[in-house]
């Protein structure tokens, strides 16, 4: 069985390596962009299964990065990540096709739960992936 790939894009160091971090614990084969145009690099080399991807990064603000990847592939999931009070850029996200979004700070076990969920449609649950 394949692992379910997961792409972190967020500017910010520390958030990407806890995303990091908490999601090859699950199982998961992750990948991390810190810009817009990485992002889109490992969307088109790697096809990711699910993208947890922070609204705002400068260059190309995550409105513009979900575009994007909706447009190289509509079946990759896309949860957002947001501060507090972007609330008129959910809902574009949203319309764009994200499936959820999580505030910052956000719980990470209530990310990790979510992620799981989303991606143990397909297959057995990635709680039961063995570690290599």
């Amino acid at each position: 069985m394949t692992r379910k790939k997961l792409l972190i894009v967020d500017d910010q160091v520390g958030i990407r390596i806890l995303l990091l971090e908490v999601f090859s614990t699950e199982g998961y084969e992750t990948f991390q962009a810190a810009n817009g145009r990485a992002a889109l690099e490992i969307v088109r080399l790697h096809a990711p299964d699910l993208v947890l991807l922070d609204m705002k990064i400068p260059g190309m603000d995550g409105l513009e990065i979900l575009k994007k990847i909706k447009e190289m592939n509509r079946d990759i999931k896309v949860i957002m990540m947001t501060t507090y009070g972007e609330l008129d850029m959910i809902k574009e996200a949203t319309e764009l096709g994200a499936l959820m979004h999580f505030t910052k700070p956000f719980d990470i076990d209530e990310l990790r739960v979510a992620v799981n969920l989303q991606l143990s449609e397909e297959g057995p649950s990635p709680r039961f992936a063995t570690a290599t």
